[in-house]
């Protein structure tokens, strides 16, 4: 029977920091029921987005509680890196963050002090909270910050320039190519694959191995995912919850439409 995901020791970092690789799969229908069928196939991260899916507080703990026994890792990308609607979350449970528009060093200090308790960082006091298992979680205060884990989204010509910069600060566990936003400020949207692109991504995964940090990205087309696992990425999503259901649906309805 496949391990249960465990938030401390946080395994999900602890599998980057040691170049695990981490295969995972996108979550944007905003569905508990979906998470926990994505959760039960066993992949090893699965991503619950705010930003471009429409969830709030209660349909993050929604979904956050559909893979409470699921092997895969929740990690949430907030609607914006706010040290608010951070806080919100990690009283929620997660433990992992997929940070959106990271453009510099400065900024990704900040994100990782709105992670920490203080003194390492800004983030509020709850006694009982979901994340302590409402005070149950002994040592939770001890122990939390150094298994929060912050993935840096890396998706303009700004964050591109700084992104070494980026790796270095301590607290970042990793850097994600946002692939669409990313083609789109170098002026070539939406072809991801544009050399312009590539050699952006290739710019980010030297910047990772120069500073011993984990790099992923999303990629749905199986070809592009396995050549950046063969490049050097840790952390790449595979798949879409989304897309699989469009796709899916659309072969079967295709299979069955008239000719007339």
């Amino acid at each position: 029977m496949a391990t249960i995901y465990s938030p401390i020791p946080n395994s999900f970092r602890q599998n980057l920091q040691a170049n695990k690789k981490q295969i995972g799969c996108w979550c944007s229908l905003g569905s508990p029921l979906a998470a926990e069928v994505l959760g039960a196939a066993g992949f090893d991260w699965i991503l619950i987005d705010g930003e471009h899916a429409p969830n709030e507080l209660q349909s993050f703990l929604s979904q956050l509680m559909a893979l409470k026994d699921s092997r895969s890792a929740p990690v949430v990308r907030p609607q914006w890196a706010e040290p608010i609607i951070i806080k919100r979350l990690l009283d929620l449970g997660f433990f992992n963050f997929l940070m959106p528009f990271v453009d510099n060093a400065e900024q990704a200090r900040e994100i990782v002090a709105a992670t920490r308790y203080p003194p390492e960082g800004i983030r509020g006091v709850s006694l009982s909270n979901r994340g302590n298992r409402f005070g149950y979680r002994e040592r939770y205060h001890d122990e939390v910050n150094d298994n929060i884990t912050v993935l840096a989204q890396i998706e303009s010509k700004e964050g591109l320039r700084n992104v070494e910069e980026i790796a270095s600060v301590e607290g970042v566990d990793g850097l994600f190519v946002g692939p669409s936003d990313l083609s789109a400020d170098l002026g070539c949207f939406p072809d991801t694959q544009h050399p312009k692109v590539q050699g952006a991504i290739r710019e980010i995964l030297r910047a990772g191995a120069a500073t011993g940090t984990a790099v992923g990205t999303i990629a749905v087309v199986e070809e592009q995912a396995r050549r950046y696992l063969d490049m050097g990425m840790t952390c790449v999503a595979v798949g879409a919850d989304l897309g699989l259901l469009k796709n899916v649906t659309q072969e079967l309805r295709n299979k069955f439409r008239s000719n007339d």
